[in-house]
């Protein structure tokens, strides 16, 4: 999505309030890190953000990070009409939390959405 943004294309989907549910990529290794060099790591485990955000909060932020505003607002009943049964997975939202990672001491280096996107944004 950066790509996007940074063209000042970014779009809310729909009214922004499902749950979004985000990881930065140098947590997201981390985590199969740890899985693959830790004697005894096995089962499922929530590789998410501790920190999940609506829609219309990453929406924001990430126009924010990229310095473009954020007018652009993609409408429930054109993304349903277009996509179908589809849209369920932009309109739908989970709100998923990391908890087995985090009982067993895992520390996410960006635990926050401003924190990944700043980090994110000096990269670029």
């Amino acid at each position: 999505l950066w790509p996007v943004y940074r063209m000042g294309l970014g779009a809310r989907l729909g009214d922004g309030s499902q749950w979004l549910s985000w990881i930065h990529i140098q947590d997201m290794v981390a985590i199969l890190m740890r899985a693959l060099e830790t004697p005894g790591v096995e089962g499922i485990f929530n590789a998410t953000a501790p920190q999940p955000v609506t829609q219309r909060h990453f929406h924001r932020a990430l126009a924010s990070a990229v310095h473009r505003p954020a007018p652009w607002v993609a409408p429930a009943p054109l993304l349903r009409l277009g996509l179908g049964e589809l849209s369920g997975l932009l309109l739908g939202g989970q709100r998923v939390y990391p908890r087995r990672l985090e009982d067993q001491g895992f520390t996410f280096r960006f635990p926050s959405l401003e924190e990944a996107l700043d980090d994110l944004s000096n990269a670029s």
